[in-house]
């Protein structure tokens, strides 16, 4: 279907209201949480854009399926059909259910990480590189070089860089428990990886005897951006793409909270029998029992019914032409983003909308409190504050300072998208006055989370 307008491939049957605030309530709220958007009440936020994780609009079927789950505590056939929509698109021999996916990713480095490991990926996003550098494992970044240039037009620049992976197997050999790929790469601005990237990193691991896990919280978008972009791929359909895949994968993390519309989930999935029965037996000491895993019995046939709906190639055309028009607009404000625009997110790169407030004054973090303070809007910092900590404590400028507008699924329509540009429109008439953040506290890790900050004077 042609047409100049965003149509929401769907009917919307059941609302809730938006609280509508004051800027001078806003000032008073951001204070009170110490200027970090994640102590805020959602009830106090206009339009959230923190994170696309969990906040998505489940579907009539999905909440019908709520009602079809069975909650014994082992054997549930809700287990079953979760089982068989995962392996319907992701071929893995073991498939363990988990309460989220930060969760899958504790309980695969509490078995592959340790002390003197080095795990390379594309970009670890924060929890992943959370819970390798917990076990004393160190995280490497390989994405390449395009990926780390906001201007950049390449079609995949989630895309490992094969030279330097290749390059890092053969310096650091058995130290390397495994190979890791984010797709999309969130940390990166939610660029995708190319399904020829996928094979080529797959082939490198296999080489050097290291298994290859997907970190697959946004596959189905990322599936999708290869159908429009990849050549010899656009007559194929979604789902062979996502089978493609994760068949060169010999596992997987994932969040369900993503791109399977679910509010709650994950799991680790593994072809390797030995690991998987180490997994199942931390599983069952930290989550549950492997056929729940921490979750309701409703929970996993909400999940089964979201994998479902997520490779409908309406909703993913949707999906992302959402992002773009965005960002085009945005473009057209004089707001510098990363281009092209990602598929669950907007990413503004506030280093240069800001170049008056130093990396270390954290420009992130100045632009999304003035977000919400003039619109109510809250967003997430993607820059120093969250990766300029290094597990020796010291800090660093981080590659860039990015304040992401993650889209819930499903949930806004477009003139709420049209009211964030307003806002954007607002700010970039007085951005000059905005300044910069001091930490005033902060925990030993995961700082971004419950850090407390101060605003710079000037």
């Amino acid at each position: 279907m042609r047409s100049r307008v965003i149509i929401e491939p769907f009917r919307i049957k059941a609302v809730e209201p938006i609280r509508l605030t004051t800027r001078e309530e806003r000032l008073r709220l951001i204070e009170a949480a110490d200027f970090n958007l994640f102590a805020l009440k959602s009830d106090d936020v206009l339009i959230d854009l923190l994170t696309d994780s969990g906040t998505s609009a489940m579907s009539a079927a999905q909440q019908a399926a709520l009602l079809s789950g069975d909650e014994s505590y082992a054997g549930s056939p809700s287990f079953f059909r979760f089982e068989a929509a995962v392996r319907e698109l992701m071929p893995f021999r073991h498939i363990l259910p988990t309460h989220q996916g930060r969760a899958a990713e504790a309980i695969l480095f509490s078995l592959l990480g340790g002390a003197g490991r080095v795990v390379p990926s594309n970009n670890h996003f924060d929890t992943t590189r959370g819970n390798i550098e917990a076990t004393g494992a160190e995280a490497h970044d390989l994405v390449i070089a395009e990926g780390m240039d906001p201007e950049n037009l390449h079609p995949f620049k989630g895309n490992m860089d094969l030279a330097k992976l290749d390059a890092f197997l053969t310096r650091h050999g058995a130290a390397v428990p495994c190979v890791m790929l984010t797709v999309t790469n969130n940390a990166g601005g939610g660029q995708p990886v190319s399904l020829a990237n996928i094979r080529a990193v797959a082939a490198l691991a296999r080489r050097h005897g290291r298994p290859f896990i997907i970190d697959g919280c946004r596959f189905a978008e990322n599936a999708y951006f290869i159908k429009m972009r990849e050549p010899g791929q656009g007559d194929r359909p979604v789902t062979a793409i996502v089978r493609d895949m994760f068949a060169e994968a010999d596992g997987m993390t994932m969040s369900a909270k993503k791109d399977a519309f679910a509010n709650i989930g994950g799991w680790l999935a593994l072809n390797d029998d030995a690991l998987a029965q180490a997994a199942r037996s931390r599983l069952i000491l930290t989550e549950g029992f492997p056929t729940y895993g921490g979750l309701a019995g409703r929970d996993l046939d909400a999940i089964a019914q979201g994998l479902r709906e997520i490779v409908d190639e309406n909703y993913l055309r949707y999906r992302l032409r959402t992002s773009a028009y965005i960002g085009e607009r945005l473009t057209a404000l004089g707001v510098p983003i990363v281009k092209p625009t990602g598929g669950h997110a907007v990413f503004v790169d506030a280093r240069r909308m800001l170049p008056h407030i130093a990396p270390l004054e954290y420009p992130g973090q100045a632009l999304a409190v003035a977000l919400y303070v003039e619109g109510g809007i809250r967003s997430c910092e993607i820059g120093t504050v969250m990766f300029g900590m290094k597990a020796d404590g010291t800090e660093t400028a981080a590659p860039m300072d990015l304040v992401r507008l993650a889209i819930p699924r499903r949930v806004y329509t477009q003139s709420h998208a049209d009211y964030v540009l307003e806002v954007f429109e607002d700010l970039v008439a007085v951005k000059s006055r905005l300044r910069g953040y001091r930490i005033a506290w902060q925990p030993p890790a995961m700082r971004h989370f419950t850090a407390k900050f101060r605003p710079l004077e000037g």
